[in-house]
């Protein structure tokens, strides 16, 4: 692939400390396909989705390098455009979910290879209430892990740093009270998490949603009403792509297009690990919404 003008944005700590030449790598990578490559980085929340929103549809294609927080920011300034750009995620963070979800390698330079020489698909965007999120919405022990996340283990440790904060949450995850009306039906019941996927990996483990589930037109929808080990090891643990029914009697499954989620009380939301949102939440999807880069075969 070619372009005339693109767009590389990096976050200020996009890549991992060993890898210090992260963007150098990417575009270095990238620059023989482009006539005129703008990079900009960004230090502050906001930075990224305001230049996209009032730069994006200047380039031919954006380059995002960073982890999952920073691909949510740009994709909601990209996604309100009237004809935004074709989108090419390069990690650069954690755990990159959404990259992994779109088939792209975590080695920065093997995926700014891998974008060059593969194809564009066009990807469903999940909405929450005005905002979009690519990877996950979710409520209940997601968000207290990412609340519980130590910073300094995450910059040391990684994706690990996840793992001890889920384990560490567990243990005091305490069941609320919601109410859901799913593509127009009511249901109410407790739990300790609900989680509204669009894509398929979590922590960077590959979660037993289709092939297909980034370009279905709905959300993969979990609710986990009673937590524990096992739990982990049913939803985290590898599986054959498809049709899938969860064992554990702690989880429900199904798809839905419109998802309404009431709770007692306001409750933080985790989207896309970022945490900014609360209930009640309106989810929907924007089917086919953005255009993304991936390799060929995915």
């Amino acid at each position: 692939m070619e372009w005339n003008k693109a767009l590389l944005i990096h976050h200020q700590h996009a890549g991992k400390a060993s890898r210090e030449n992260t963007v150098g790598l990417a575009a270095g990578v990238l620059a023989p396909a482009v006539y005129e490559m703008v990079v900009v980085r960004t230090d502050e929340p906001g930075e990224g989705e305001k230049l996209c929103r009032e730069r994006g549809e200047e380039f031919d294609v954006v380059f995002i390098l960073g982890g999952d927080g920073t691909v949510h920011e740009c994709v909601n300034g990209l996604a309100s455009l009237q004809q935004p750009p074709p989108i090419g995620v390069l990690p650069g963070g954690t755990c990159n979910d959404f990259a992994r979800s779109l088939g792209i390698s975590p080695d920065v330079e093997t995926a700014a290879q891998e974008l060059l020489s593969g194809r564009m698909i066009t990807v469903d965007v999940g909405k929450a209430n005005d905002r979009v999120f690519t990877n996950f919405f979710g409520i209940g022990l997601i968000s207290e892990t990412s609340q519980n996340i130590n910073e300094n283990l995450k910059g040391a440790l990684g994706k690990v740093s996840y793992f001890i904060s889920t384990l560490q949450t567990i243990s005091r995850s305490e069941p609320f009270h919601y109410e859901l009306e799913v593509n127009g039906e009511c249901t109410e019941g407790e739990a300790v998490m609900i989680y509204a996927a669009n894509g398929r990996f979590l922590g960077t483990n590959a979660l037993p949603f289709a092939a297909d589930a980034l370009q279905d037109g709905q959300l993969d929808v979990l609710i986990i009403h009673e937590t524990g080990i096992p739990l982990l090891r049913e939803l985290l643990s590898h599986k054959p792509e498809g049709a899938w029914q969860p064992r554990n009697e702690s989880i429900s499954y199904f798809k839905a297009s419109t998802l309404k989620i009431k709770t007692d009380a306001p409750m933080p939301a985790d989207t896309d690990g970022e945490l900014y949102m609360q209930t009640p939440a309106e989810l929907s999807v924007l089917a086919g919404h953005l255009r993304f880069l991936t390799r060929t075969g995915e």
